[in-house]
């Protein structure tokens, strides 16, 4: 049997390489699908990995605090709000928890920042020295603000890399006054690089003192918070949570604000449910491509029949000196399957090389990622598309009577 394998597979490379046009053709339907599902898959992996490094910065004990409503308190015109009260509430009600910190949007959507007549429309936000444990965010330069900057209302700042570079500051920014939402601030810190994500660059952020912020916007305005926290516990992380959403809608409550406008998660719930999301992206748009892989199995199919018609006389020749059913069968099948797998070799090769051009060209993609799942499903539908599309022409091959077949002209 082995020998017929070895003996089927060297006569199908020989009419292959005697056909080296057709064969191109052939498999061309089977490079294009293949092509285009790794370098869809790559690119969506690609973009996957780069937000859950960013999520697992933060750590699976990291829970984060936010206002959230549900659609129908929406169209009943509800507000959401994480205040102050909330933020003391959890803080003396709620035990097992550490690196409490408040997160106040001074300027969410873009704010005034600018030194020298140069200006950057960044995120500003108001917050305490716990940020940097919880999101694990060290200064690669200067210090992070420390708790004397709130007490003493200090007007400092820690920048992100890009603020560097919007406003021209120096390599070194440290002791430079910017102004940020109308206040003067001395720079104390420059964080490390993040890149983009959502199309939204990560190091356009500044980030002062929590009173600071506070006396900026003014007592008039009520603060829209969103607060972080660490578990000390990781095996306590549910009663944690269940703690703390009834200390908040008690809270409410007492505030006359809807009880559960608010949304607590865990950094790792916020993963799994971005991550549900891409595979479900993946599904979709890999099935949509995969099409293209049922268009390349027809032609491969059509091809294949058109080779067993051009060679009848060969296929007389083969039974009249002794050629089994199975022997001609087994060749033309092998044909095809090398023919299908041959095809998803070049298309893996061209889909990984496209997912690498779409990440450097596409804004906000740092990389794309192959995972071995998607290689072994390509490997494995085209070697199927070749067996499923070449039975038939192999199977017409080999029921081909030898005496009609020596007729043939």
């Amino acid at each position: 049997m082995t020998l017929s394998l070895i003996e089927s597979l060297r006569a199908a490379l020989a009419a292959i390489r005697a056909h080296a046009m057709r064969s191109v053709l052939t498999t061309l339907g089977i490079i294009i699908g293949v092509a285009a599902v790794i370098a869809v898959v790559s690119l969506i992996q690609g973009f996957a990995a780069q937000v859950g490094n960013i999520f697992q910065g933060m750590g699976a004990n990291t829970v984060m605090i936010y206002p959230h409503l549900s659609r129908a308190q929406e169209l009943a015109g509800m507000e959401a709000r994480i205040t102050e009260s909330d933020l003391y509430a959890i803080r003396n009600n709620v035990k097992g928890i550490s690196d409490i910190s408040p997160i106040l949007f001074v300027a969410s959507f873009g704010g005034g920042v600018t030194w020298h007549g140069a200006s950057s429309a960044s995120r500003i936000l108001g917050t305490t020295s716990s940020y940097a444990q919880t999101r694990q965010t060290i200064p690669v330069l200067g210090r992070f603000i420390t708790p004397s900057d709130n007490l003493q209302h200090r007007h400092v700042c820690v920048i992100g890399h890009t603020i560097i570079e919007d406003l021209d500051l120096p390599a070194n920014p440290l002791g430079i006054y910017i102004k940020a939402a109308g206040a003067w601030c001395r720079i104390v810190g420059v964080l490390k690089e993040r890149g983009e994500i959502f199309g939204r660059d990560m190091d356009k952020i500044v980030l002062i003192p929590y009173t600071t912020a506070r006396s900026i916007l003014g007592a008039s305005k009520q603060p829209d918070l969103m607060i972080q926290l660490t578990v000390e516990n990781v095996a306590k992380m549910d009663g944690t949570i269940a703690r703390i959403k009834q200390v908040i809608s008690r809270n409410h409550r007492l505030h006359g604000q809807p009880p559960n406008a608010f949304r607590v998660q865990t950094a790792k719930q916020a993963t799994q449910q971005f991550m549900s999301i891409v595979n479900m992206v993946t599904f979709i748009l890999g099935g949509i491509v995969a099409i293209s892989l049922l268009v390349g199995g027809i032609g491969i199919a059509n091809i294949m029949l058109v080779s067993v018609t051009e060679r009848t006389r060969e296929i007389g020749i083969l039974k009249a000196i002794g050629a089994r059913r199975r022997d001609i069968l087994l060749q033309f099948l092998i044909e095809a399957v090398v023919l299908s797998v041959l095809g998803g070799i070049i298309g893996i090769i061209l889909g990984w090389l496209l997912g690498m051009l779409g990440a450097n060209i596409i804004p906000g993609m740092s990389t794309s990622y192959v995972p071995g799942w998607a290689i072994a499903l390509a490997f494995g539908v085209s070697g199927g598309t070749g067996i499923i599309f070449g039975i038939l022409p192999a199977a017409k091959a080999a029921n081909l009577d030898p005496i009609d077949a020596l007729r043939y002209e």
